[in-house]
């Protein structure tokens, strides 16, 4: 079968197509054809080899979630998974494959009307957006920042807030077209990466929920409100400088609060709720599921180029 492999970690070009025996599911497991797989962020990460000294390795993976059809299962898996449609979450790694592995704790059934590229557009993201915002401790009528907001995750943190009774939902992005785009989505202010835009954006925000984290991180504590909240739910753009603490100090008696979010520290079966009640608004139109591009298989490095390059707005799902 074919996958996509770090073969040197770096640029996309690090990124190779090989082939690899077909492998078994064991106990536990299910093996599916996938259908479609989903580009995040956290991939461009991995590759990039900023992780590489959490026990990440070159010949690794990619892909985190896919969806498609289950073809084969393990040892104490029921029999009746084989032939369903699921999405499923395949860990940090196995997802850049015709044929990937995952555990049947991490899969969920695909409602009819859904498609298995609008499910990988939506699985992970919506959960992350959902409990980013929850984290956050987020009211009605709160004011809302999202930075780096042209992404799936910041889309959908978007969206949510926008319905959830935001107050107002600025967003960062890096042109005039994407803010159009995000204020179809439920923005009301549009600003560029280092968080200026005209004069009638709030003064403040209640809550920050942050994509990008890098060196620019820290500036933002500036814009919080005082008691106000930044969550950080991934670092495209490398990790913050080590002293960024010392900005939020400085703004020690607004009382803020700072904190990160990875969807691992939820409950599987808080997840699954969130995910199969956004799985069913997604196929009733009430949730956006913007893919930027279909791209095969065999493009995974062309993928992340453009990843690279910010010109992905939504989600690039690989077709095998």
């Amino acid at each position: 079968m074919k996958a996509v492999e770090v073969r040197a970690f770096g640029s996309p070009d690090g990124l190779a197509v090989i082939d690899l025996p077909v492998p078994g599911p064991i106990a536990g497991q299910v093996l599916i054809a996938t259908e479609a797989i989903g580009v995040g962020g956290v991939d461009s990460v991995i590759r990039s080899g900023v992780l590489a000294g959490y026990g990440f390795k070159e010949g690794h993976i990619l892909g985190s979630e896919v969806a498609g059809t289950v073809i084969a299962v393990g040892d104490g898996v029921e029999a009746s998974w084989v032939g369903r449609r699921v999405w499923a979450f395949t860990g940090l790694g196995g997802g850049y494959t015709e044929l990937a592995i995952a555990p049947v704790a991490e899969i969920l059934p695909l409602p009819a009307g859904l498609s298995a590229v609008d499910a990988v557009t939506l699985g992970s993201s919506g959960v992350v957006a959902h409990f980013a915002l929850a984290r956050a401790r987020f009211a009605p009528g709160e004011s809302v920042l999202v930075r780096g907001a042209a992404g799936s995750i910041g889309i959908l943190v978007v969206h949510l807030a926008a319905h959830g009774g935001a107050g107002a939902v600025a967003v960062t992005t890096s042109s005039a077209e994407r803010g159009e785009r995000l204020r179809a989505l439920g923005a009301t202010h549009v600003l560029d990466r280092s968080g200026e835009g005209g004069q009638d954006v709030p003064s403040g925000y209640d809550v920050i929920i942050d994509i990008v984290a890098g060196a620019d991180m820290p500036s933002f504590f500036g814009r919080l409100r005082p008691n106000g909240r930044m969550v950080v739910v991934g670092i495209v753009a490398g990790q913050p400088p080590a002293d960024f603490g010392t900005a939020m100090m400085a703004a020690f008696q607004k009382s803020l609060s700072f904190a990160t979010f990875s969807a691992d520290t939820v409950a599987g079966p808080d997840r699954h709720a969130v995910r199969t009640a956004q799985f069913l608004a997604a196929t009733r139109g009430e949730l956006p599921t913007v893919v930027h591009e279909l791209l095969p298989l065999e493009q995974a490095a062309l993928a992340h180029a453009k990843m690279d390059s910010g010109e992905v707005f939504g989600r690039i799902v690989l077709v095998p």
